[in-house]
């Protein structure tokens, strides 16, 4: 798994180098460069050819343009879509992001190399790893936490976005002061607008005194933002005018309050495709990526597993640190991991509560079957009927739960809605196999 950092580039007046890369739809991760005209579409002339149905044979072309580029439709069916909106012709900026059919390609900026060396370190803060990926995402941690710069954090559900926000925190100049964490997807947009801008007494019903929001609460420190893909346009509006004002109006008030805040915002979606989609603010988006860090899943960076047992094991009172080897680290090691970390931290809580007064890793009841990554579910015959019909049917909820989860871009209404289950049951059984935190 290779880290992706990036800068936003502004336009120079020189020619960006860019490619066209296709980073949502069935053929993902396809590319070309963009050095001369390129066209798109489904039929085999085109520079870029794609298997999405919804796209048209001859699609669009792309062509240079000075510094920009400029897009033409070559009448397609389905359309063209920038920022919500459909076009026939359009100049584009590096960096924007293009919806055609079920696919969002984005005209790649070919960043300046930052040459950095992976850190030396094994933690930067809560966070331990051994491997070559996170050990260059904790190389521009290092960097990162000695400014005050905008930090986007994405990566897949539990892979541990607070605990950078967190770490960030408690290792920058800031660490005297507030951290104030919201979680933006676990709020409607009434309660979400108090929560981060606060609001005056009467300003609703139930209003019954000031309260101070978010971003005042975390005044002279730092402010994390979870989930922040799926707000509004209404708090996403106010969220601009505070990054760019620093100043914010709680609801009902007359009078903006000048705030000093570092934001680390966080999302396990692609915001560059909500905003071709219409449904993320383009200058927003800009306004949060000034550097972006992709944390790599669990899976991706399995000698990390040890690491963390021996980490999470010490946190709970184990005096020194456990030889963790064994049947027990073989059978984590073969697991998909759809939670990622925090599934991790579950299996592990679960095992100390299934284990009371055991000391040694290996000795500890896991309390669950690994799941392979692309294996079927397995069939045990060596217990009886009920044990193994049980294990097989923790298996797929696992499963099941992790692939509905991500499919829908950790939203926890739409995948109750989609998997007909009651939204709150849903959310035991998320909470259950660790893809959501214990709390609402």
């Amino acid at each position: 798994m290779q880290t992706r950092l990036t800068t936003q580039l502004e336009p120079t007046g020189a020619p960006t180098r860019c490619q066209l890369v296709v980073v949502e739809g069935p053929d993902l991760g396809r590319a070309v460069t963009l050095d001369g005209s390129r066209s798109i579409g489904t039929s085999s002339s085109n520079d870029l050819v794609l298997t999405d149905e919804r796209v048209s044979g001859r699609h669009c072309v792309i062509a240079p343009e000075g510094a920009r580029f400029s897009l033409r439709d070559d009448g397609s069916t389905n359309g063209t879509w920038l920022e919500g909106v459909r076009v026939t012709e359009a100049v584009l900026e590096p960096g924007v992001t293009l919806k055609i059919g079920r696919s969002f390609i984005r005209i790649q900026p070919q960043m300046r190399a930052l040459e950095l060396a992976p850190s030396n370190a094994r933690r930067f803060g809560e966070l331990v790893a051994e491997s070559l990926a996170m050990r260059e995402v904790f190389a521009v941690l290092e960097l990162a936490a000695q400014s005050d710069v905008t930090v986007l954090v994405t990566g897949e559900t539990g892979t541990g976005k607070e605990l950078v926000a967190r770490a960030l925190h408690e290792q920058s100049a800031r660490r005297k002061k507030p951290f104030v964490a919201v979680d933006c997807g676990a709020l409607p947009e009434s309660l979400l607008e108090s929560e981060l801008f606060g609001h005056v007494k009467g300003a609703f019903t139930g209003a019954v005194s000031d309260r101070k929001g978010a971003f005042q609460r975390a005044d002279g420190g730092t402010l994390f933002l979870d989930e922040l893909g799926v707000v509004s346009p209404g708090v996403q509006a106010r969220l601009l005018r505070v990054l760019e004002t620093r100043q914010v109006k709680p609801v009902g008030a007359d009078q903006e309050k000048p705030v000093d805040v570092r934001v680390v915002a966080a999302t396990p979606v692609d915001l560059s495709t909500r905003v071709a989609s219409g449904a993320f603010r383009s200058d927003l988006f800009y306004r949060l990526s000034v550097l972006s860090l992709e944390l790599p899943p669990l899976r991706a960076r399995r000698e990390d597993i040890g690491p963390i047992v021996e980490e999470l094991l010490i946190r709970r009172g184990f005096d020194i640190a456990p030889r963790v080897t064994g049947a027990n680290l073989e059978r984590l090691m073969v697991h998909a991991w759809p939670g990622n970390v925090r599934e991790l931290r579950n299996v592990i809580d679960r095992a100390l509560a299934l284990s009371p007064g055991v000391r040694e890793f290996e000795k500890l009841r896991l309390g669950f079957e690994a799941i392979a990554p692309t294996g079927g579910l397995g069939v045990r015959v060596d217990v009886p009927y009920k044990e193994s019909k049980d294990a097989v049917l923790e298996q797929f909820e696992a499963r099941y739960l992790g692939e509905v989860h991500r499919q829908h871009d950790g939203n926890v209404s739409a995948g109750a809605r989609f998997a007909g289950v009651d939204r709150k049951h849903w959310r035991e059984l998320l909470r259950k196999h660790g893809l959501i935190e214990g709390s609402e």
